[in-house]
């Protein structure tokens, strides 16, 4: 928000310098994040046109006699607004003007035009870099003094103020003005609002109906008619650029006027364009086509607020006019609106159509519903003084959503329990009165305040402790120690595993991404097969390559090794931990926490000894299982189902008998839709959601044994088809066996067809007695036996 200064002091008496007053306004929550200054003219001062004479050597030049007081000069002047008894500014020879060609700041020379010479220049609004124009010479109020330098005249300072979004009163001068009354001890002057109706009663003139009060609480409307439309007078135009807005037209420019002053958008529409010379406020038909004031043609839906006339849309509500109702050279009456609408529907039409302004930047905000009439007065006050136009008797005021303010009661125990500081009643009531509340005393410790219409921020007790802090000044406040105990700790579990698991496989060599959780249906596609497909899609996207919400983290991390191995040489071990969000019908997504993991490339890096061994399958296996080792929980794998994942190399990861997640060869398919060229890649993504209440389980410890362990190897032939796993789980389930291994896999001539052996190591111990070989013998016949019984497995020869 950029807040002139001369502009400010129409409304409050601004005695403090600049600085201190910026350190005022910053210290109470209202950053000033800088101060521009406009002006800086030397050498040019107000004067009067008194004479014109045409030139005598050229047909479209003026002589004209410019009276600054106590000097008079003649300027050669080709303007074609020049006219008797104008007061211009007039420079001096050697003051410096901006050249209207190339935007150069020049001085001033001493010259002759066609023969004559001219003594200065009057000068136009481009010569001073007041604005963009330059058909013709920039006319000041007639009441300007003659003779004042025009950087006394027109020389403004700019504050540019950082205003928070809870605070949209203070997106206007009015709003800053409070500000700075209450810090100063001043008082704010609101501008005298008073003007005569001599038209027809508006009713007969224009209706206006709200079809949804819940997104409209209130709509006022006025009709100025008989307007004529003409640029802004000087003083409107340099308050608009002061406050960064384009000077339109004297219609337009009183709407914008009004908005930066009250903090309340407005809209003027072309009264005579608006069939059957109705409003509705309504929603928006699925569908339904507007052309707003930018020039797009935009597809409504029946989410989104629309200003509508007896025949479709001519506004989008509290976002942007459209065209067909828009005021022009040729308007004549002129219906202005001033309304109220929900702040979250806006921001979601406004987000939707990717379409923000000035005015759904306020309303976003959430502005007060007692603000439209007092703003339309103020704007139909200017509008009929600037345009010449006639004011028609009344204003249409619909007010469904009208409230009463409720006081709150606010005590001195409770300005002590938060502040730390005893503060009487006289100095709270003097503080919020300043800032416009209304204080009335219940009893000597407590208050009963109304909130001011505007401070649709301020509705709780606590939210009046602040304000009586912000003003009094936080650096005047007294430093104490908190009262009270400290805030008891809430463990997360979830966050706590989710920084384990990230240390431990920082641990293991791996390395953390973060990738987006939007991405597109294409990508997605590439690892998630079409019948489990259901991701959210957002509603209003970045681009197309962010448009959904992620299901799985596989995207991303491929995405990532794919672009790293562009510029990697050595082995790219990458994991992220993450969300993924999952649709549930009627409802939010589910978000879930979820572990996924990639490893390819080299075991080792390249040395002297040669080329290292590539990372495989057991690699990324070892990885998980030192990772469930430290977390202290036990684990097994068996065959997996996944689409993205090689079959002969992929593994369900189980614990307690759910799958929590999977591990596999990424398919060479899916390598290829990633443009991964590494010849193996190695994924594997786990539900932090199932594995957690695993982890959270307390660790049981055993002691060391106290006595001697017995190993037997055992070799076995089994069918290919059957798991590993299988057999060792048979083997661990005899008592006497403390430990397997297995430490050998053969498939080839040595066995029979579709035969594998596996040789295993058995580990034999009791944690009562050493084992005799007999036992050890015994129980290693019994675990043949079985084998054979279950499995079909023999001793291989």
């Amino acid at each position: 928000m950029k807040a002139s200064l001369k502009w400010l002091r129409e409304y409050v008496n601004i005695t403090l310098p600049l600085q201190e007053l910026a350190q005022k306004l910053t210290m109470s929550g209202t950053e000033v994040a800088g101060i521009d200054t406009i002006g800086g003219w030397d050498n040019i001062v107000v004067g009067e046109v008194v004479a014109i004479e045409p030139h005598p050597n050229a047909e479209r030049l003026q002589l004209a006699t410019v009276d600054l007081g106590t000097q008079r000069f003649t300027s050669v002047c080709g303007a074609p607004n020049l006219e008797m008894g104008q007061k211009v500014a007039f420079a001096k020879i050697g003051s410096q003007l901006i050249d209207p060609e190339s935007g150069e700041l020049v001085k001033l020379k001493r010259a002759k035009i066609r023969g004559i010479a001219s003594e200065g220049m009057i000068c136009s609004e481009r010569e001073l870099g007041i604005s963009d124009r330059h058909e013709g010479i920039m006319v000041l109020p007639s009441d300007a003094p003659l003779g004042v330098p025009l950087d006394e005249y027109l020389g403004d300072t700019i504050l540019d103020l950082d205003i928070t979004p809870n605070r949209p009163d203070c997106l206007s001068i009015i709003g800053i003005a409070w500000e700075v009354a209450a810090l100063t001890g001043k008082s704010v002057r609101f501008p005298e609002v008073s003007y005569d109706e001599t038209g027809e009663p508006i009713e007969r003139k224009a209706s206006v109906e709200i079809a949804d009060a819940d997104l409209c609480p209130r709509y006022c409307a006025s009709l100025v008619t008989d307007v004529k439309m003409a640029p802004s007078p000087p003083w409107m135009e340099q308050r608009l650029l002061a406050c960064g807005m384009r000077p339109i037209n004297n219609i337009v420019d009183v709407t914008n006027y009004v908005m930066l002053e009250y903090g309340q958008p407005l809209h003027a529409f072309d009264y005579q364009k608006l069939a059957q010379n109705r409003i509705i406020v309504r929603r928006a038909q699925d569908g339904e086509m507007l052309t707003t004031l930018d020039g797009v043609k935009r597809a409504l839906t029946s989410e989104m607020l629309v200003i509508a006339d007896g025949e479709g849309a001519v506004a989008i509500a509290g976002v942007m006019g459209g065209t067909e109702s828009e005021v022009t050279e040729d308007t004549t009456s002129v219906l202005i609106e001033s309304a109220n609408f929900n702040p979250v529907s806006l921001r979601r039409t406004s987000m939707a159509l990717r379409l923000r302004s000035e005015a759904s930047l306020r309303f976003e905000k959430g502005i007060s519903p007692e603000l439209p009439l007092l703003a339309l007065r103020r704007a139909t006050q200017l509008m009929a003084a600037l345009s010449g136009g006639k004011i028609a008797k009344g204003i249409i005021d619909i007010y469904p959503g009208k409230t009463e303010p409720k006081p709150i009661s606010l005590t001195t125990r409770q300005v002590r329990r938060i502040l730390g500081v005893d503060l009487g009643l006289d100095q709270m009531v003097k503080v919020l009165s300043s800032l416009g509340f209304q204080c009335q005393r219940v009893s000597p410790e407590e208050l009963s305040v109304i909130v001011p219409y505007w401070r649709t921020d301020v509705r709780l007790s606590d939210d009046l402790v602040e304000e009586i802090a912000r003003i009094i000044g936080y650096d005047e406040l007294p430093t104490t120690l908190p009262s009270g105990s400290l805030p008891r700790y809430e463990p997360n579990p979830m966050r706590a595993l989710r920084q384990r698991v990230c240390e431990i496989l920082a641990g293991c060599g791996m390395q953390e991404v973060i990738t987006y959780s939007l991405t597109s249906l294409a990508i997605m596609r590439k690892v998630v097969p079409d019948s489990q497909l259901f991701p959210l899609r957002v509603a209003n996207p970045i681009t197309t390559e962010q448009e959904y919400l992620r299901t799985t983290l596989r995207p991303g991390l491929l995405q990532a090794l794919s672009s790293n191995e562009k510029h990697e040489e050595g082995s790219i071990r990458l994991f992220e931990v993450g969300k993924v969000y999952l649709p549930r019908e009627g409802d939010l997504p589910e978000e879930r926490h979820m572990l996924a993991g990639v490893l390819s490339g080299p075991r080792l890096d390249r040395s002297w000894h040669g080329e290292g061994e590539a990372l495989d399958f057991f690699d990324a296996k070892g990885v998980l299982e030192v990772l469930f080792e430290r977390l202290g929980v036990a684990i097994s794998f068996e065959p997996a189902e996944d689409e993205t994942l090689s079959p002969a190399r992929r593994a369900k990861i189980v614990v307690g008998g759910e799958e929590v997640g999977v591990l596999g060869e990424l398919h060479p398919r899916v390598a290829e839709d990633f443009d991964i060229s590494s010849r193996s890649v190695y994924l594997f993504e786990i539900d932090l959601e199932r594995l957690l209440p695993a982890a959270l389980e307390p660790h049981k410890y055993r002691p060391i044994p106290r006595f001697p362990v017995t190993l037997r190897d055992i070799a076995l032939v089994v069918d290919v088809a059957i798991p590993s796993k299988r057999v060792q789980d048979i083997i661990e389930g005899f008592p006497l066996v403390a430990r397997v291994t297995l430490f050998d896999v053969y498939i080839g001539e040595q066995v029979p067809r579709e035969k594998k052996s596996l040789a295993f190591r058995i580990h034999y111990q009791s944690p009562t007695r050493t084992l005799t070989d007999e036992e050890v013998k015994q129980a290693q016949e019994e675990i043949l036996e079985r084998l054979h019984r279950e499995l079909g497995a023999t001793l291989r020869a």
